[in-house]
C-alpha cells in the first residue's frame, strides 16, 4: 500500500511552547483520542498544537521538553516500609479491641493479663507486617519496563536533515517523532503519520485478541466508538504485529492512558469478603466484652454488696471471652498458606487477607484470551465451495503464506499465517518455486504469491489468501454463486471461527513483476476456518472450579461469537445467543443488570467501565468475586472485585493493582490458590466455632456462679493460667488440615451463622459446666471455707479445660467425623490440654495458682457429666447445617 504522508511541516519557532502544557493532558482527552460522539482533531491541528512536524524535535526543544515535563515513566508505586504495615495492621477492628482491653488490664495492675493480651497484639501485628512486606518485595522485583529503548528522529538545529537514532524510551518528550516495526512496544500515545500495512496488538488495553489494523486517515467519531477503535492513533502498552509506522507522540508518562489507568488504581476500596467477615465477627465480640463488664460489676454490687474489688475479675471474664489469638492465628493461617503458595505454584499473594477472599470466592471473572484460549489460533477446518472438507484448500493457503513470508521478506508470519504453516508438512511447500509476493495489507486485506507448480513449465500459479469478502470481489464468480459463498463463509464466522478465502489463476510465465492489477479473475478454492487454541489445562481447571462451587463468567472483548465457540469448547455453557454485548449492558439499571449477571455465563466487546460494572453488580448480589486480568483495561475490574489477580507477565500497573499475582497465566494456578485459601479459612472458621462457643459458656456459667457462690468462681489469676492453656493449644489449627469436603465450597464466615453457632453450642456447655457445679455441690460439704474454696476452683478448673479439650476435637471434625486414626495436630493439643487439666491441681505447681488436689468421687462424676456433654454435642453437631 502507498505510504500517507502528513500534510504539512510546522510553521511555528518557540522552543517550548505553551501549548504543550496542553498536550501534555492527551490522556484526559485533551489531545488524546476522541470520545464517543466527539470529533477528532485533523492531524494538522495535532501538529500545530504540539508544536512539531514530520522531520521531528531539535535537541535543544527535546531536552527543554525533558527538563519542563519530565521523563517518559508511569509513577512507581512505593513499596510501603515494615513500620508502617505495622502500624496499618493496628487498623483492625479486633487487634483494636484487644489493644484496649490490654490497656484497661494494665490500668487495674492486673499485669499478667496485660503482658499476654499486649504481646498477643505485637506478635500479630508483626507477623501480618512482615508477610505483606515481603510479598510487595517480591512483587517489586516482577517490575518490567513497558519498552527499553525507541528509534527518535531529531535534529542537531533547525536547518539540519533529521537523524534516526535509538533512546531510552523515558527520555521521550510530547512532539517527538518515533519510528515503529513489527515487535516494536508502542512507548506513548502517538497520531500516526506515515503507515505501511501496519496493525497492532491492543489485547493489553481493550482485551481484543485479534491484531488492529491502523492507518493515519482521519476518521469520524461516531457515536458507538472509542478512543482505541480510532485507526489513526496508537496508545502505550500496545505492540505492533506487523508493517510499519512513523508517529507523533501526543502523551507521555503519567499522562498517557496507560498512567492515567495508574492514577485510577489509588484510592481505598471497597471492603473485600476478609474486611466484611472481621468487621462483623469483631463487633459481635465488642458487644459482648462491653456487655460483659458492666453486668459482673452490678450483679455482684446488687446481691453480694461488693464493689470495686470484683473490678479485675470483670476483665478477666470480659478477657475469657475474648478469642486473644485470633489476631496471632489469623495471620498465622494466612502466612502459612502465602507462603507455601509462592514455593511450590509461584504464586504471590501482596496482601494477606486476599488469601482469604479468594478461598471465599463463589464466582471468578476472567477474559477468554490468554487464560482459556493461548492467543494463537489454529485451524479447524479447510472446506472446498460446496461446504466439504477439503485439504486441497489448506494446500494453497500454506503456499501463499510460505512464499509471502520468504518473497517480502517479513520478519515473521502472522498469527493466521503460522496456523497455517504448522497445519502442513514444510517438505510440500518448498517443491514449489516462488516467483514473486504481494504481502497482506489493511487496505486490500489480502496476500497474493505467484509460484511455479512442478511439471508446469511456462506456467505461474498466482495463490491469494484473505479476507472472504475481498478475495470473492476478486473471483469470476457469477453474482448468485458469490452471493451463496458470502452465506458460507458467515455462517462459519457466526460459529465464532476465523475465516481465510483463498484462490487460484494460472497466469502464462513472465519475467515483469506482479501487481495488484493482476489479482482479477481468479478461481475460488474454499475457505480456511481457524479457531482460538484452548489453553492446555484451561478444560480440566474448569473442571477443578466447577467441583469448588466456583462459577466463571467470562468478561472479553472479542467478538461475541469467538467467545461463545471457545466457551463451547471448553465445555462452559455459552450458546451464542446467551451472550450479552456491551451495548445490552448499556441499556440496563443497576437492578436490572444485577439479575442478567446471576444467569448470563459471557459477555462480549466489553469495555473497562463495562468490566467494572459487571463485577460491582456481582458484589451487590452477595456473591464473593475474583477477577483475573492482564491489561490496562482491566484495571477498574480488578479494583471493584473482593480480590484481583494478575499473573507476572500482565501489564505493570494490572500487576501492581493486584491482591494476587500469578506465575503464568493459567487457571490451575488459580485452583490451588483457592484450595490454600479455604484451607486458611476454613481453619479460622472452625477456631473462631471452637473458641466463641466455649467462651461464651463458661463466661455464662461463671456469672451464674458469681451469684450463686459467696465467693468467686474463680481467681483472676486461674482464669488467666486456664486461658493461657487454652490458647497455646489453639495454635494447633493453623497447622490443621481440614477434611476435603470442606474445600468443596467457599469458605464464608458469616457473622449471623456464627452468633446462631456460638449462641447455641454455648448455652450448650454452660449447661455441661452448672453440671459441674451440682456435682461440686453434692461432692464438697459445707462449702464456704478456704479449702472448699481452692477445691472448687480446682474442679472448675480441670473441667473447664477438658470440656475445651472435647470441644476442640467434637466441633473440628464436623459433620463428617474424625477419618484418621491418628490424633492431627488439632488431637495432639486436646490431648496435652487434658492433661494439664487433670495433672496441675494435685501438682506442686497447683497451690501457686489456689488449686488443690481433688476428691476421687468428683473424677468418676465429672466422667459422666462428659460423656453426656459429648452426646449431646455430637446430637447438635449432627443437625447443625
Amino acid at each position: 500500500m502507498a505510504e500517507t504522508t502528513a500534510a504539512s511541516d510546522r510553521d511555528a519557532d518557540p522552543a517550548v511552547p505553551v501549548a504543550v502544557s496542553a498536550v501534555g493532558a492527551a490522556g484526559s482527552g485533551v489531545l488524546g483520542a476522541p470520545g464517543p460522539g466527539t470529533s477528532a482533531p485533523t492531524l494538522l491541528e495535532v501538529l500545530r498544537r504540539l508544536d512539531s512536524g514530520p522531520r521531528g524535535l531539535t535537541e535543544a526543544e527535546a531536552e527543554a521538553r525533558l527538563a519542563r515535563f519530565g521523563g517518559n515513566t508511569v509513577p512507581a508505586r512505593g513499596v510501603a516500609s515494615w513500620p508502617r504495615l505495622f502500624v496499618r495492621s493496628l487498623r483492625d477492628p479486633f487487634t483494636a479491641v484487644l489493644l484496649c482491653l490490654g490497656l484497661v488490664s494494665a490500668a487495674v495492675l492486673a499485669w499478667g493479663t496485660a503482658s499476654v493480651i499486649l504481646s498477643l497484639v505485637v506478635v500479630s501485628c508483626g507477623l501480618r507486617a512482615t508477610g505483606e512486606h515481603r510479598a510487595d518485595r517480591s512483587t517489586a522485583a516482577l517490575r518490567q519496563l513497558v519498552a527499553t529503548t525507541v528509534t527518535v528522529l531529531r535534529r542537531a538545529d533547525e536547518d539540519a536533515v533529521p537523524a534516526s537514532r535509538e533512546i531510552p524510551v523515558d527520555e521521550l518528550v510530547v512532539g517527538d517523532v518515533i519510528r515503529l516495526g513489527p515487535g516494536d512496544l508502542v512507548p506513548a500515545d502517538v497520531r500516526l503519520l506515515r503507515t505501511s500495512g501496519l496493525t497492532v496488538h491492543q489485547s493489553a488495553l481493550t482485551g481484543e485478541s485479534a491484531p488492529v489494523a491502523k492507518h493515519t486517515d482521519d476518521a469520524p467519531a461516531g457515536s458507538g466508538s472509542g478512543p482505541f477503535d480510532q485507526p489513526q492513533w496508537c496508545f502505550q502498552g500496545s505492540s505492533i504485529a506487523s508493517g510499519s509506522a512513523t508517529a507523533v507522540v501526543t502523551a507521555t508518562g503519567a499522562e498517557t492512558r496507560f498512567g492515567a489507568a495508574h492514577g485510577r488504581t489509588t484510592g481505598r476500596p471497597e471492603p473485600s469478603a476478609f474486611d466484611r467477615s472481621v468487621h462483623g465477627v469483631s463487633w459481635i465480640l465488642i458487644r459482648f466484652m462491653l456487655l460483659t463488664p458492666p453486668l459482673v460489676l452490678m450483679a455482684n454490687a446488687a446481691l453480694r454488696g461488693r464493689g470495686l474489688e470484683t473490678l479485675p475479675f470483670a476483665v478477666a471474664v470480659a478477657v475469657g471471652l475474648t478469642p486473644e489469638m485470633l489476631p496471632v492465628l489469623v495471620t498465622t493461617c494466612l502466612s502459612r498458606g502465602a507462603s507455601l503458595l509462592a514455593r511450590t505454584h509461584g504464586v504471590i499473594v501482596r496482601r494477606l487477607p486476599a488469601l482469604y477472599d479468594i478461598g471465599a470466592a463463589d464466582v471468578l471473572c476472567l477474559d477468554k484470551t490468554g487464560t482459556l484460549t493461548q492467543d494463537q489460533p489454529v485451524v479447524d477446518r479447510s472446506l472446498g465451495p460446496d461446504g466439504r472438507d477439503d485439504p486441497d484448500v489448506l494446500h494453497w493457503a500454506a503456499v501463499n503464506a510460505w512464499w509471502t513470508l520468504q518473497l517480502a521478506d517479513l520478519p515473521e508470519p502472522d498469527a493466521l499465517d503460522e496456523a497455517v504453516l504448522d497445519a502442513v508438512d514444510e517438505d510440500d511447500l518448498l517443491a514449489y518455486e516462488g516467483i514473486a509476493a504481494i504481502p497482506f495489507d489493511p487496505a486490500r486485506r489480502l496476500a497474493t504469491a505467484a509460484v511455479r507448480t512442478p511439471g508446469r513449465l511456462g506456467t505461474h500459479t498466482l495463490v491469494a489468501k484473505g479476507d472472504p469478502e475481498a478475495v470473492l470481489a476478486r473471483c469470476a464468480l457469477p453474482d448468485e454463486e458469490r452471493a451463496r459463498l458470502r452465506d458460507l463463509a458467515a455462517r462459519q464466522a457466526g460459529e465464532g471461527l476465523r475465516i481465510l478465502a483463498v484462490a487460484t489463476a494460472e497466469r502464462p510465465a513472465r519475467t515483469r513483476g506482479y501487481t495488484q492489477a493482476d489479482e482479477r479473475g481468479l478461481t475460488f478454492r474454499g475457505l480456511v476456518t481457524l479457531r482460538d487454541a484452548l489453553a492446555p489445562t484451561a478444560a480440566e481447571a474448569l473442571k477443578v472450579l466447577t467441583g469448588q462451587g466456583v462459577t466463571v463468567k467470562v468478561l472479553t472483548g472479542d467478538h461475541p461469537g469467538t467467545a461463545a465457540r471457545a466457551c463451547r469448547d471448553l465445555g462452559v455453557p455459552a450458546p451464542e445467543d446467551a451472550v450479552v454485548t456491551a451495548d445490552a449492558i448499556d441499556t440496563l439499571t443497576d437492578a436490572e443488570l444485577t439479575a442478567l449477571v446471576a444467569r448470563t455465563a459471557v459477555f462480549a466487546r466489553c469495555t473497562p467501565d463495562h468490566k467494572a460494572r459487571i463485577t460491582q453488580a456481582l458484589r451487590s448480589a452477595g456473591h464473593t468475586v475474583g477477577f483475573l486480568g492482564d491489561g490496562v483495561n482491566d484495571l477498574p475490574a480488578l479494583r471493584a472485585a473482593d480480590v484481583g489477580i494478575a499473573p507476572q507477565g500482565a501489564a505493570d500497573v494490572a500487576r501492581e493493582g493486584a491482591d494476587v499475582v500469578l506465575a503464568e497465566k493459567d487457571l490451575t494456578a488459580i485452583t490451588h490458590a483457592i484450595d490454600a485459601g479455604r484451607h486458611a479459612g476454613g481453619n479460622i472458621a472452625t477456631y473462631l466455632r471452637v473458641t466463641l462457643s466455649s467462651n461464651l459458656g463458661n463466661v455464662i456459667a461463671m456469672l451464674s456462679a458469681g451469684l450463686l457462690l459467696p465467693f468467686l468462681p474463680m481467681l483472676p489469676a486461674q482464669v488467666l493460667t486456664q486461658n493461657l492453656c487454652f490458647d497455646a493449644a489453639q495454635l494447633s489449627f493453623a497447622h490443621d488440615r481440614p477434611h476435603p469436603p470442606a474445600l468443596r465450597r467457599p469458605t464464608v464466615l458469616r457473622p449471623g451463622d456464627l452468633l446462631r453457632f456460638i449462641t447455641g453450642f454455648g448455652v450448650l456447655n454452660a449447661v455441661a459446666d452448672l453440671a459441674t457445679f451440682a456435682v461440686l455441690a453434692f461432692t464438697l460439704h459445707g462449702l464456704g471455707t478456704g479449702g472448699d474454696e481452692a477445691v472448687f476452683h480446682s474442679g472448675w478448673f480441670t473441667e473447664n479445660l477438658l470440656t475445651q479439650a472435647l470441644v476442640m476435637v467434637l466441633l473440628r471434625a464436623g459433620r463428617q467425623g474424625a477419618q484418621s486414626r491418628r490424633p492431627g495436630p488439632v488431637g495432639w493439643a486436646a490431648i496435652a490440654l487434658s492433661v494439664i487439666g487433670l495433672v496441675l491441681p494435685p501438682s506442686p505447681l497447683g497451690p501457686l495458682v489456689g488449686l488443690a488436689a481433688l476428691p476421687t468421687a468428683y473424677y468418676l462424676l465429672l466422667g459422666v457429666v462428659l460423656a453426656l456433654y459429648a452426646a449431646a454435642l455430637l446430637v447438635a453437631r449432627a443437625r447443625t447445617p
